[in-house]
């Protein structure tokens, strides 16, 4: 990397969307994403699913307990 940059040209904000929705990646240890992806295979389902169903599971859990 240089020292320094010229930024003297750049475009603030360029690039910025505000009501931008970014799916971020998750990244499961190894032996959570084989037990998921065996329910998914079981299930006839993709992994997304399985997720998704879990975290919703667990969220109304932690929202009856509050």
């Amino acid at each position: 990397m240089k020292k320094e940059y010229d930024f003297s040209k750049g475009i603030r904000g360029k690039f910025y969307r505000e009501n931008i929705r970014l799916n971020v990646p998750i990244y499961l240890d190894k032996d959570i994403a084989e037990f998921i992806e065996k329910v998914a295979k079981k299930k006839k389902v993709d992994t997304q699913t399985i997720v998704n169903t879990m975290l919703r599971g667990n969220k109304d859990i932690i929202q009856t307990l509050q």
